[in-house]
């Protein structure tokens, strides 16, 4: 249904979609009068939406592909761990700046009951922010200042479930029909025993089974994760027409990208194992074109942490397109494993495959988040080297926890399975490189090498093609918090471990290159600023792996824009070298000096980022200006150096993204549209574009900013760590034997790692 009288953009709007979302709509539900009132609610939404957000929209819509440049920057965090709250986190937008993030994403923050929320997980009231961290009005208002900056805000929506403290819940729980048809009810386990055949358990061991007895109602209650979290049936019309209808609210409140949580899972139908089934997919496309109906400045980033194969069909395809972002899972638990084994060949089949995926396809990439990593790897590849599934990751673990001598990690396990050999890990990015146990032992040596490590994987990370996403923290180093294990709240969860509060005092330390929050920093800094300068780095850029013929150094290569990357990365804690034999001149982003691509040597845990440029001659390794930006040359077609005669007619009009009156993913949404110009980019202090204002700085001088044995008593380490024996300087590896390594198909993926609390399930049936 189409009213008359609705503004002419909605009509426009609901009009290019409208018969594709009525075909859909009627085969998941066959319901005339649902599909009304579904139209009816996207007008409401787009008639209650600000003048502010709507010029939003319109800027974005001039520039679709505003969030895939290589300027783009996100940061993951817990609001209380933070900055205590909402308010908290606005007053500290400066330094989310400083640390050049345009890309917020805020873990869930509204309304869940203490004890049993799941880390924010089980929300009892999707229409509410949990009290102590603010009010909804402090959430717009947040987000209303990271848009005057530049940064956009993503929150989760966590549409598979809710709550047992919901309302819907409660009404169901006191009998009401119409309720319990909004979840999974029954009478006996007849139907739910018969689920159980084919539908896996997410928790076997801490909540077994995937569903529960409901005391009050006297009935059994779906819930795939935990008891307190009961499914949603969206084979009710009613409730995927009101869950778009919060999801819709939210965006309504600033919210620029929306997190599906747990996406594959929220459709149910017994004989199958309710994963991935296609009516998911059809419920994506529907809120996909809602969302560019009511607020098309908004962006699909949906949480699939499955193989490859089951991931990308989330992509949906260029003419129907579901989410615009997707996370890359299997390249963060691959990158651990290479850490642990110093072997890259996992990692080089791992990335052949995404390499070559479409390229609008954008992928967030992350070393680090608040989850745990599952060591769902390609084990079918691994075979053919003799590896064996259940003691390698006994093995990954054992290294990560610090139980073997070679062994610097600091990590915990996470849902510990000794039946079936399984179990995840947790632990913060820098204690997983080694730092933790470097700063306890005050071992100058092995803290220098840890931060190698960690430097060198953030290189990695921005190496990828996508959105790289720092863990809050990681900038500065922090450590694991071993608190949680006094509070009787977590201490069942070790997931708590790498979710402790940022310590601030550590923040303040990070403009002194004597410590360890200093130099990384500014390390982290230096690569930002390059990636962004360079338009190689770039997601519509070719991508390729380099052979280096040596099983500890990675090899990646890109081209972009008459610029080309080889970018070599030493997984070894030895020199290594990387045997290749590139022909052009390159030039060394690190250092500014020029840098033969021919049988590379790299001192251990380190990188190499090379560039040749086939158009120019000078190269900058800091970001540029905006107007630099704008006026850039950019030729995608060619892939020879250009004549020099040439140079003059080439117009900085390849990237559509610069077109539009240069409209640039906006700044600020109340100025005049004409003025709305390429903020997508964080601005950047001017002290410290002075500060990487040297191009010829040697990496030989950021190593040298290693801290002295005297400042070791400054730097306090920020846990409780088990005391563990002094680690020994593990012996030098030899280097295994070159060799190239057959391609095989599309590697597997990690398996689905949930964020959930440790509950136990009642079974009794």
């Amino acid at each position: 249904m189409i009213n008359e009288n609705w503004e002419s953009e909605f009509k426009t709007r609901l009009l290019e979609h409208y018969d594709e979302m009525k075909w859909l709509y009627t085969e998941l539900y066959n319901d005339p009068h649902a599909f009304d009132y579904f139209c009816e609610m996207l007008h409401q939404y787009y008639a209650e939406r600000s003048d502010l957000l709507k010029e939003w929209d319109e800027a974005r819509i001039a520039v679709p592909n505003w969030y895939q440049g290589n300027e783009m920057l996100g940061m993951l965090m817990y609001v209380k761990q933070f900055a205590g709250n909402l308010k908290g986190v606005k007053e500290h937008l400066d330094y989310i700046q400083e640390c050049g993030v345009n890309y917020l994403h805020l873990m869930p923050l509204l309304e869940s009951p203490a004890g049993r929320s799941d880390g924010g997980y089980a929300v009892s009231n999707f229409r509410k922010v949990q009290p102590e961290l603010g009010t909804m009005e402090d959430l717009s208002d947040l987000a209303t200042e990271c848009h005057k900056k530049g940064m956009s805000v993503c929150l989760d929506f966590v549409m598979n479930h809710t709550s047992e403290d919901h309302e819907w819940a409660k009404r169901a729980r006191a009998g009401e029909k119409e309720y319990q048809d909004r979840y999974f009810f029954f009478d006996n386990w007849n139907i739910p025993n018969e689920f159980e055949k084919t539908v896996p358990q997410v928790f076997p061991t801490t909540a077994p089974g995937n569903f529960s007895w409901c005391e009050e109602a006297h009935k059994v209650v779906m819930t795939t994760f935990y008891p307190y979290q009961w499914d949603l049936n969206y084979n009710n019309p009613t409730v995927f027409n009101d869950m778009t209808a919060n999801m819709l609210n939210l965006c309504n409140h600033g919210v620029d990208i929306v997190r599906l949580d747990a996406v594959p899972y929220i459709w149910k139908k017994l004989g199958t194992p309710c994963r991935n089934l296609p009516e998911v997919h059809t419920l994506v496309r529907l809120m996909r074109m809602a969302a560019e109906v009511v607020c098309p400045g908004t962006l699909l980033l949906g949480e699939v942490v499955m193989e490859p194969s089951k991931v990308v069909p989330y992509f949906g395809s260029v003419e129907k397109p579901e989410c615009h972002m997707l996370y890359n899972v299997t390249t963060m638990a691959s990158t651990w494993h290479t850490v642990a084994t110093r072997d890259v060949r996992l990692l080089k089949h791992q990335l052949g495959t995404v390499f070559a995926l479409p390229k609008q396809y954008t992928f967030l990439n992350y070393l680090r988040c608040h989850d745990d990593i599952g060591w769902g790897l390609d084990y079918d590849f691994l075979g053919q080297f003799g590896t064996n599934e259940v003691q390698h990751k006994k093995f990954l673990n054992d290294y990560f926890t610090g139980k073997l001598w070679e062994s610097n990690g600091r990590g915990e396990l996470y849902n510990d399975d000794p039946t079936l050999g399984d179990a995840r890990l947790c632990g913060t990015t820098a204690s997983l490189c080694g730092i933790e146990a470097a700063v306890y032992e005050k071992n100058d040596w092995k803290l220098n090498m840890s931060l190698e490590l960690d430097e060198m994987l953030h290189a990695f990370l921005f190496t990828q093609s996508g959105i790289p996403v720092l863990y809050s923290g990681d900038e500065i180093g922090q450590l694991n918090d071993y608190s949680y294990h006094d509070d009787p709240l977590k201490w069942d969860d070790s997931r708590y471990l790498h979710r402790g509060d940022l310590n601030w005092d550590h923040v303040a330390m990070r403009n002194d290159m004597n410590t360890r929050q200093g130099r990384l920093f500014h390390a982290l800094r230096k690569l930002e600023k390059i990636r962004a300068a360079h338009p190689v780095f770039e997601s519509d850029a070719d991508a390729w792996v380099v052979e280096t013929y040596n099983d500890h150094v990675l090899g990646i290569g890109r081209y972009y824009d008459n610029e080309k990357l080889i970018a070599l990365f030493n997984f070894s804690e030895d020199e290594q070298v990387a045997w290749i034999n590139e022909d052009e001149d390159y030039i060394d982003l690190m250092t500014g000096l020029q840098r033969d691509a021919k049988g590379v040597n790299l001192a251990g845990h380190s990188f190499a980022w090379l560039l040749h440029s086939y158009r120019e001659k000078e190269y900058n390794t800091e970001a540029p200006t905006p107007i630099e930006k704008k006026t850039k040359s950019v030729d995608k077609s060619s892939t020879k150096a250009m004549p020099e005669e040439k140079k003059t007619e080439v117009k900085a009009e390849a990237k559509p993204a610069e077109k539009k009156a240069e409209v640039k993913a906006e700044t600020k949404p109340a100025e005049k549209k004409a003025e709305v110009k390429a903020e997508t980019k964080p601005a950047e202090k001017k002290t410290e574009v002075k500060a990487e204002a040297k191009p010829v700085e040697k990496k030989t001088e950021v190593k040298a900013e290693a801290k002295p044995a005297e400042k070791m008593a400054e730097v306090k380490a920020e846990t409780k760590p088990v005391e563990k024996k002094a680690a020994v300087k593990p012996a030098a590896k030899k280097a295994q034997p070159a060799k190239k390594t057959t391609r095989k198909p599309a590697a597997k993926k990690t398996r689905k790692t949930t964020k959930k609390a440790t509950t136990k399930k009642a079974t009794t049936k």
